[in-house]
């Protein structure tokens, strides 16, 4: 694998994470899950991938999202955004909000369409992406930053590519039984390494995997507990209220995630534009992801007491919400402004780019979707 070199500084904070990871380790008996590890990798305080001061997004980054390949991204989120806030309240929560950069298009949109917006909340765990976002977003007087979710709320709720980054447990399938893969020190380097599976393990196993006695010896899969609390929290904030949180990410349904051709489950990584799968590369560098298990996320918020409002590709979702006809508000005959727009919403809505691999789940209480998007429904398929 040969992936561009970090710069000492870099390398320095990494070190002492490692070594942050290392002594954990020790003082566990030598060995944690991997959703320790994940999240002390992702967010330990300070030197985690996201706590640190390293750049995330864009060029100098190590990934780029949707709100970063088009500003039609927000503006088709905020049409659809608009028909939520008018049949519950006149606020948004966004998490995880990168650059800023949806925020920005998703408000600029709404003024647009002349749908006042009296709160932006962002939660946002990265001081590096906070502060970009406060510099993006200094000319909307709206916007906040907060730590903790709120309750009895009333509005919309943003979370696009939050799922994947969360902790994921390890499942190995050996012989007829199910063991924890978790992580050890050997040779002074980080190591896999399978233990016996607690009975919470194996309820989890039993719950979200479809076939599990089926699949074949040595199987690997990850497994959602965070991810399943954190849907499971927004209908905390939605009690006392309503209105509909929107989640976009890459992933599967249950029936198309768990099969004995994806043996080795979904875990990657990312590093300055590249995709590797070995999370051990240089911790606290690098971002770590897991495709999200839709069918787990959509039952973990119903059990909570929210409602599936709907589940869809994001190209049908992105089309059903009008960005097409977001797209012909620049005129076809403008090539240099036009192409540009449309080289973009393709690469948002093709199966071969985005369109596909890309889900939209939508849960929440009291409201209905504009009727375009939940005519593109497709919650059965979950």
């Amino acid at each position: 694998m040969s992936l561009p070199a970090p710069n000492s500084d870099a390398l320095a904070a990494s070190t002492a994470l490692q070594r942050l990871i290392a002594a954990e380790i020790a003082e566990q008996g030598g060995a944690i899950p991997f959703s320790r590890f994940m999240e002390l990798a992702l967010y330990a305080p300070g030197l985690g991938y996201y706590s640190g001061g390293a750049a995330k997004l864009g060029k100098d980054g190590d990934f780029t999202t949707a709100p970063e390949i088009s500003p039609l991204y927000g503006a088709t989120l905020a049409r659809a955004a608009a028909a939520i806030m008018a049949q519950s309240g006149p606020d948004i929560i966004e998490f995880g909000a990168g650059t800023g950069k949806l925020a920005h298009d998703v408000l600029g949109a709404l003024d647009a369409l002349g749908v006042a917006v009296e709160s932006y909340t962002i939660i946002e765990l990265s001081g590096e992406l906070r502060a970009r976002q406060q510099q993006a977003l200094a000319a909307f007087p709206q916007v906040r930053w907060v730590d903790a979710l709120p309750n009895g709320f009333r509005g919309v709720v943003l979370a696009n590519e939050v799922l994947d980054a969360m902790p994921v447990e390890l499942a190995v399938k050996d012989g007829t039984q199910w063991r924890r893969r978790m992580v050890t020190v050997a040779d002074g380097a980080f190591a896999f390494v399978d233990r016996e599976a607690d009975a919470a393990l194996l309820e989890q196993v039993a719950r979200q995997v479809p076939g599990a006695d089926d699949l074949q010896d040595g199987y690997l899969t990850e497994l959602h507990p965070v991810a399943s609390g954190f849907m499971r929290s927004l209908a905390g904030v939605f009690d006392g209220g309503k209105g509909a949180a929107i989640l976009v990410d890459y992933g599967f349904p249950a029936h198309e995630y768990y099969f004995d051709e994806r043996s080795g489950g979904t875990l990657m990584c990312h590093y300055r534009h590249h995709a590797h799968p070995d999370p051990f590369y240089l911790p606290g560098l690098q971002d770590i992801t897991a495709h999200v298990d839709f069918t787990a996320m959509a039952l973990a918020a119903q059990g909570a007491g929210l409602d599936v409002l709907a589940y869809m590709s994001q190209a049908h979702f992105l089309l059903a919400a009008g960005i097409g006809s977001l797209l012909l508000e620049t005129d076809p005959e403008d090539a240099l402004r036009y192409l540009p727009q449309s080289k973009a919403v393709q690469k948002l809505v093709s199966p071969a780019e985005m369109g596909e691999l890309f889900k939209v789940l939508v849960v929440g209480r009291g409201v209905a979707l504009d009727p375009a998007i939940g005519q593109a429904d497709r919650s059965h398929r979950l």
